[in-house]
């Protein structure tokens, strides 16, 4: 997909000027409340006029005031799952989906019935009424919904924040799966930088209605570092775990993590910040902690005053966070060997 917008937009003392092209596949909108986000995809999709400017996606133009062109929303092939799942009540989990298809044309139709459902694993949830389902679950339906109308683009307007963490994460395998498995290209709105990692490639970051930063997530997360009550998020994707007095032993690569959290499913996904792992100059006698990984110092990297320090643990890699004083007294520069301690406890299940 490629996408380009040249637009400007003003709501009293608020204007959005927005200003790229952006390509790819899975594509992020990030920034606060306020930032613009809503306004950008509303014009996106046809629900906002905008005030001045064009929008081109993959080549055709969809909006230019100057050119008098102005695509209806209904012919822009553009799908939308928002924060609430807005399903029909009057409606089945299976004629919830069908709807969707049905508005499509068969020309364009790309997207069958039963893959989707399989993928989406709502085969026993097809005779249901949407209220006799979960907060999981109707997101699900909702995102099928949408991808059985075979967009040209899928947009995803915050579709996680009205979720708990555990549904949240449970969530995001079935967004990621299912617009990979059918080929549709995705914009995905959020204020999470965690959500944005696990989400999206490239990341467009919008602040008081303007474009402040376009890169990869991982690159907006450790320059965000320092500015982050939590630091810098280590991500880790854990098999499945072998119980160790109370502890729980897991593969990472060549090492062994110990970790006191359950697993939430078969395969963890758990958190670590920068600012929970202590590192030494050398290996230390003895200490509580139940993690020392051997690493050595590929990058370093500042942010707000705070010194990252990336560290390859064989073929993994693991961010820590120190003081600038301290990054000069441990004398860290790229080919340095440290060691990193974490507790078992550091580490958070997400999902």
């Amino acid at each position: 997909m490629e996408l380009e917008m040249r637009l400007r937009k003003s709501y009293g003392p608020f204007r959005l000027d927005a200003d790229f092209c952006v390509k790819g596949e899975r594509i992020g909108i990030f920034g606060e409340s306020g930032s613009g986000k809503s306004t950008l995809i509303g014009m996106l999709a046809g629900l906002v006029e905008p005030d001045d400017g064009t929008i081109c996606l993959d080549g055709e133009t969809l909006y230019s005031r100057s050119g008098g062109v102005h695509i209806p929303a209904e012919r822009r092939r553009i799908a939308m799952v928002f924060q609430q799942p807005s399903l029909f009540p009057h409606l089945s989990v299976r004629n919830n989906l069908l709807y969707g298809y049905r508005r499509c044309s068969p020309q364009h139709r790309r997207v069958a019935f039963e893959p989707l459902v399989q993928v989406l694993k709502l085969e026993e949830l097809l005779d249901r009424g949407v209220n006799n389902l979960s907060g999981g679950e109707q997101q699900r339906v909702a995102i099928g919904r949408a991808v059985l109308a075979s967009p040209r683009l899928l947009i995803m307007d915050e579709p996680l924040s009205a979720l708990d963490d555990d549904l949240k994460f449970q969530i995001i395998p079935y967004l990621t799966g299912v617009c990979g498995r059918f080929g549709i290209p995705f914009l995905f709105i959020s204020h999470s930088l965690l959500e944005m990692r696990l989400m999206a490639d490239t990341v467009l970051m919008f602040d008081k209605g303007l474009l402040v930063e376009q890169g990869s997530p991982d690159e907006l997360a450790r320059r965000r570092m320092g500015h982050s009550p939590s630091g810098y998020i280590n991500l880790f994707r854990l098999g499945r775990p072998v119980g160790n007095n109370g502890l729980h032993t897991f593969a990472w690569g060549d090492r062994l993590l110990l970790i006191s959290a359950a697993p939430k499913s078969e395969a963890g996904l758990y958190e670590l910040s920068s600012r929970d792992i202590i590192l030494f100059k050398q290996h230390p006698e003895a200490i509580s902690a139940r993690n020392l990984l051997r690493g050595r110092v590929v990058s370093t990297f500042e942010s707000s005053g705070k010194t990252g320090v990336e560290l390859a643990c064989g073929d993994d890699r693991l961010i820590a966070e120190v003081v600038h004083e301290a990054a000069v007294e441990l004398d860290i520069r790229t080919g340095v060997e440290l060691f990193a301690a974490v507790k078992a406890s550091s580490f958070r299940p997400l999902g």
